[in-house]
């Protein structure tokens, strides 16, 4: 081995050696994949602490304003939709949107032209007639479906009736997400399986799945509450492992040996958040307690299983919940939000928003049980009904919340002792309607936008349109486009948006719309190479507009307020700066492995996110890919300073010393296959060397690639060089 100025490589052994050095503005794309696009939604706000952030580098402001629909999406669904899409990469079939209805059908579309991959129904909705009361009709799929990638799995629950409503099931399913089959094991009959707790039992007639589900570990926990506070429901959890599905565990709320009690529902959208190992949920009013809290009106952290400790850390419960319970002003609205501000104290926090109006902000270390917040802060006088989005800028720490369907209210998260909310901007969106908001940016920090959808119900129409903001102002980035870009069948707080891949997908009554940046595709089809030479993709001409149709009445766009500017803030022209490395080659054994070599330069450390990719690969057609590549960083003296063989599976050591699912997930690059690797790492000015090898000296094909994760600091990715097997062919 020798150290050369790229890193260590073996100089006995050197079969090619390819150098490049080269400056590219923030934006251009890898050899394979684009750099900084979002890929893989599979949960509610793609990520488990519910943020709603999706990093895409196609994502300009300036990009945003010139969003219009794709006419050729296809989007044809069946039922109702009250779920949030899910966006899925690396099957046989290419790219594809997953979308659940009301009506119980569950489908794959091309996501690039949004014709059916595979469409199942998973059994017959229950009628409204033979529902107690409904607030949505007939019921069927009304929570958002996840999904894990390793096993390739979709789950989710559907209400059904075998019978035309005489007997009523809450099944909970899994689905090859590749083909709609029904995984061996599935579906779990909840009431038949869930045991009864403080002898309170599930019924399944009583009980509406509205909130997201979530995965944490090897757990699927499932949320239930109720459909307008009629009979004797309770909040449920349900966990169930993906892997052992007989074995149930589940808790209630508003259940302590007492039948007359009950309630506390488990029914915000954003469902159960996590923080990558235990997961979080809020819960509504509980009804004749007699004074005595049961588990109503609080933000409870579980340990896995789900099991609640009843220790004061792991809840939080206002000091004046009787009064909400008796008010109907619960909090269980809104699902938790999980949020981090650097600089705070404490810094690991939770945001919930309850119906009386109120923000509150939690220590998410240490809950405190019926006590006084970290902080509170009155949002509106109507009630917050939502799934609530999370952001940080250069400027500070935010959130972005639906304040009723009147306004989009964004408050921001002081770096201080304690932390304090204070509010930043607001839109008024009176007439208009207001979904769940959500939020893009080009890299996680810079050109933040927050969308809403101008939803229809609780009293209006909605103007049915997409519209963008500033994160920071609330200027207007995105105003609702033209005919074109008016949609339909949007629902109050349930309709809300994803971004993958320079686009923007919504699920809507038997619809998906996609919306598209100029010049942007889902997936660009990867060019063979003979050589592992970077390669910037090539923009695909935009396909010709299809004939409007009939032009809507405008509407009028919503104003800022006075803390907002009323026009957009201009986008600066990005410093030039290598923003991504990316290489494909053929893996041996021996020291024919890869070898990828880079150069930190600058006056202080850069942040950057290192992995080994194989499986992924297959989606693109590239043949003989590596299986499971495992990955090693060396720094400029060959010492071994990380190591990772599966991304979800952390190993400590070296400059490595927590575990770093959460931080790759929220990175934008989380790996699309489990057995793939990746290195989050801060990493001095140096030289550096990273090294994939196939595990037990298995072969094939596959990527190494370093993305640049702090563009703002002072230090650039300078150089990179990168040495392989040179074969034939593809290889």
């Amino acid at each position: 081995m020798c150290l050369t100025k790229v890193g260590l490589i073996d100089c006995g052994r050197l079969k090619a050696l390819f150098s490049i050095s080269w400056l590219i503005a923030a934006g251009l794309l890898g050899a394979i994949v684009p750099a900084n696009a979002q890929v893989n939604v599979t949960q509610y706000h793609n990520h488990s602490s519910r943020d709603g952030l999706y990093t895409d580098s196609a994502f300009t402001q300036s990009a945003a304003a010139n969003l219009a629909r794709d006419l050729n999406f296809d989007g044809t669904i069946v039922g109702n939709v009250y779920a949030q899409p899910l966006y899925i990469e690396g099957g046989p079939s290419g790219p594809m949107v997953i979308a659940v209805t009301e009506s119980n059908n569950v489908y794959a579309l091309n996501a690039v032209n949004g014709t059916v991959i595979w469409q199942r129904n998973v059994g017959a909705p229950v009628p409204t007639a033979d529902l107690h009361c409904t607030t949505v009709g007939s019921m069927g799929i009304i929570g958002t479906p996840v999904v894990d990638l390793v096993s390739r799995a979709l789950f989710l629950n559907a209400m059904v009736t075998p019978d035309g409503g005489a007997t009523i099931k809450h099944y909970i399913i899994s689905l090859n997400v590749d083909t709609g089959a029904i995984n061996s094991g599935w579906p779990v009959d909840v009431e038949a399986t869930v045991q009864p707790y403080n002898e309170s039992p599930f019924i399944a007639a009583v009980q509406q799945q509205r909130p997201a589900l979530g995965i944490v570990g090897n757990i699927l926990y499932v949320g239930y509450g109720s459909m307008g506070d009629c009979d004797r429901y309770h909040g449920w959890l349900v966990g169930v492992p993906i892997n052992n599905p007989a074995s149930v565990t589940a808790w209630a709320a508003g259940a302590i040996n007492n039948v007359s009690i009950w309630g506390g529902a488990i029914w915000g959208v954003g469902g159960i958040a996590s923080d990558g190992s235990n997961p979080f949920v809020t819960t509504g009013n509980t009804i004749f307690t007699g004074g005595i809290w049961c588990g109503g009106e609080a933000v409870i952290r579980f340990q896995p299983g789900p099991i609640f400790s009843g220790n004061p850390s792991d809840y939080w419960t206002p000091t004046n919940w009787l009064q909400l319970d008796n008010d109907d002003l619960d909090l269980g609205g809104s699902g938790p939000l999980l949020v981090d501000v650097p600089g705070a104290t404490p810094s690991h926090l939770v945001v919930a928003l309850g119906k009386d109006g109120n923000a509150y902000l939690l220590n998410r270390d240490n809950l405190g049980g019926m006590t006084a917040p970290v902080d509170s802060f009155q949002v509106t006088t109507q009630a917050i009904n939502q799934g609530a989005a999370t952001y940080r800028t250069n400027q500070g720490t935010y959130f972005a919340c639906r304040a009723s369907r009147l306004e989009l209210s964004t408050l921001r998260i002081t770096a201080t002792n304690p932390p304090n909310i204070a509010s930043a901007w607001t839109i008024n969106r009176t007439g208009l309607g207001c979904g769940s908001p959500f939020v893009t940016s080009t890299d996680g920090t810079n050109n933040m936008i927050v969308w809403t959808i101008g939803t229809g119900g609780e009293g209006t129409g909605g103007d049915q349109r997409l519209h963008g903001y500033d994160g920071d102002t609330g200027a207007v980035v995105y105003a609702g486009g033209g005919a074109n870009e008016l949609m339909a069948g949007t629902h109050s707080y349930s309709t809300t948006g994803i971004a993958a891949r320079g686009r923007i997908y919504v699920a809507t009554d038997n619809k998906v719309y996609a919306f598209k940046l100029p010049g942007e595709t889902p997936t660009p089809t990867p060019t063979a190479t003979p050589t592992p030479t970077a390669t910037p993709t090539v923009r695909p001409t935009p396909t010709p507009t299809a004939t409007p149709t009939p032009t809507a009445t405008p509407s009028v766009s919503p104003t800022p307020t006075a803390t907002a500017t009323p026009t957009p803030t201009p986008t600066p022209t990005p410093k030039p700066h290598l923003g991504n490395i990316s290489t494909r080659g053929f893996v041996q054994t021996g020291a024919n492995v890869m070898i990828g070599g880079f150069i930190i330069e600058g006056t202080g450390p850069k942040r950057v996110i290192v992995r080994g990719i194989g499986p992924e690969l297959s989606q693109y057609g590239v043949p003989n890919v590596l299986v499971n590549p495992t990955l090693e960083l060396h720094n400029g003296t060959g010492a071994l300073i990380a190591s990772n063989d599966n991304w979800q599976t952390t190993i400590i050591g070296g400059i490595i010393t927590s575990d770093q699912r959460r931080d790759i997930r929220n990175s934008g690059h989380a790996p699309g296959d489990g057995r793939e690797s990746a290195i989050i790492a801060d990493l001095p000015t140096g030289n550096y060397t990273a090294i994939v090898r196939g595990v037990n000296n298995t072969t094939g094909v596959a990527l190494v690639e370093v993305y640049d994760l702090s563009r703002e600091t002072n230090s650039i990715l300078g150089n990179i060089s990168t040495r392989s097997f040179a074969q034939t062919g593809a290889d």
